[in-house]
């Protein structure tokens, strides 16, 4: 089924109630929902195209840039989310790779997208500020809001999420309407959602986050949505009052944790706080109790899966782990060849469902290295089970930083700094940061005669990558520290960045 369709079960009844309440004070009804995703699949599919070709948004969290995404699942079409902060080198390999017919941007950002869409072959160029307004809105704004939701099987692409690559190269994992729906569905029943629930999204709608777990679960229940363009500590504290639930990333947590104006009485109508996208620190688990009376309910996901796992509605949500394997999604912990490990025992987690991604796209190989023989995806994480089925992420086998609830790949920005005149190799690792929960830092070996400076070697990676995987420090070495085998030691340079 298209997952639109799915979705809209739920306030096709309802056309009256409110869908948006934005943090400048406009609102949406379920009614301009509809009408509004009618006239952006309809002009799509006037433009020409067709089931499972590609629309490619960079654009500013807006009511209309959400339309944008549920239009194109309504015409059939692929979704393909794409990072604000990514840069041109980013954007041409996106573009090259998934062949989009559409790409929307932001207006700032159209000379530029409009070289790189003619030197990728992408035929239409639109654009779509902060605001909503844009040659998008324009175009679309004058077509008749009459569509019928486009027939679908189960296994139809409804998006292409790119994840970073640890080789350099990004992955396109390929999300079906059944990913969509399915575990849509099973986190409104886990969460308890309900058309008289109220969520807080400050969340980007670029991440699976806040486009796909936070936006379902609400358009599943028919909920009503504080809609807030970006993550502000005081503004979202002013309005939790009018909130039953939050969704966030656990900076989120700490920055609203520095507000003095943080009490219980401020959250008293609030049901539920999540936390996802990166690990919880259990002091913030813990002050969050103290300061508020809740206890924050944190799951587990990656962009091939949805969510995966969660701590429990009812019953102990306890801090340092994600919980249990939610409905119909079986995980197991095991080695590489797949034998399943007892409680305690550290392992790869490994996941199969219906949540599962269909594949990475264009990338068969690497498809068929990431599932077992027996169908099961290795997610790269390092888990383990408490003796009472409680999962816990100890480590992350691919070596990835999640900073801010970004995921970074090391391997990209090394390829970046190795290539800056005068750089002889460099790792990069994750250090602790109290508000990012992990920061990039970078250890760099230099040529003899090179004479670069930190202020340099960031500046050349900021030019070249989104600024979230930009490291916040350089370490010059000498050499980098190797075991035996020739592998870097990035425990020991992890210890030396958080000393430096």
């Amino acid at each position: 089924m298209n997952a639109y369709t799915y979705f809209s079960r739920a306030f096709r009844s309802r056309q009256t109630q409110t869908f948006l309440q934005v943090d400048d004070g406009a609102t949406y009804t379920y009614a301009d929902l509809e009408r509004e995703t009618a006239r952006i699949a309809a002009f799509l599919t006037g433009l020409g195209l067709r089931k499972g070709d590609r629309v490619a948004a960079q654009v500013d969290k807006s009511p209309q840039a959400l339309f944008l995404y549920l239009g194109t699942l309504r015409a059939g079409l692929c979704f393909l989310p794409l990072n604000t902060a990514y840069q041109r080198a980013e954007l041409a390999y996106f573009l090259k790779d998934a062949e989009p017919r559409v790409v929307v941007c932001r207006t700032q950002s159209t000379k530029s997208l409009a070289k790189l869409c003619s030197e990728t072959g992408v035929p239409h160029l639109f654009s779509l500020d902060e605001h909503g307004q844009g040659t998008l809105a324009d175009a679309a704004g004058s077509v008749t809001p009459d569509f019928s939701d486009a027939v679908l099987a189960e296994d139809d692409l409804a998006a292409i999420v790119y994840t970073s690559g640890t080789t350099g190269r990004s992955k396109g994992a390929m999300v079906t309407h059944r990913n969509l729906t399915s575990n849509g569905q099973v986190l409104k029943d886990s969460w308890r959602l309900a058309e008289n629930d109220v969520l807080l999204h400050a969340l980007p709608i670029f991440h699976v986050h806040g486009l796909f777990v936070a936006m379902h679960t609400a358009l599943i229940a028919g909920a009503r949505i504080l809609f807030h363009r970006r993550f502000d500590a005081k503004a979202v504290l002013a309005a939790l009052p009018g909130a039953t639930v939050m969704m966030g990333v656990p900076t989120f947590y700490t920055r609203l944790l520095a507000e003095p104006a943080l009490t219980s009485a401020a959250v008293k109508n609030v049901r539920v706080f999540i936390s996802g996208s990166a690990p919880l620190l259990l002091d913030t688990f813990k002050e969050w109790q103290s300061r508020t009376g809740h206890t924050i309910l944190e799951r587990y996901g990656m962009s091939e899966a949805g969510m995966i796992t969660s701590n429990p509605y009812e019953g102990e949500r306890r801090g340092g782990t994600v919980g249990f394997p939610l409905p119909g999604i079986s995980v197991r912990v095991a080695t590489a060849e797949g034998r399943a490990l007892s409680p305690g025992e550290p392992g790869e987690v490994q996941i199969r469902g219906p949540n599962v991604f269909a594949g990475y796209w264009r990338m068969p190989e690497k498809t068929q290295e990431e599932f077992t023989a027996d169908g099961w995806f290795h997610t790269g994480d390092v888990g383990q089970w408490s003796a009472d089925g409680y999962l816990s992420i100890v480590g992350r086998a691919k070596d990835l930083i999640i900073s801010g609830g970004y995921n970074v790949y090391p391997k990209e920005i090394e390829l970046v700094i190795d290539a800056l005149q005068g750089v002889l190799e460099s790792a990069v690792v994750g250090v602790p940061h109290p508000d990012f929960g992990e920061a990039v830092a970078a250890v760099v070996v230099q040529h003899d005669d090179a004479a670069l400076d930190e202020a340099a070697v960031i500046a050349h990676v900021k030019s070249q990558i989104a600024n979230y995987k930009v490291p916040k420090r350089i370490v010059f070495v000498k050499e980098l520290p190797r075991n035996a085998m020739g592998k870097v030691q990035k425990n020991v340079l992890r210890d030396l960045c958080s000393e430096s």
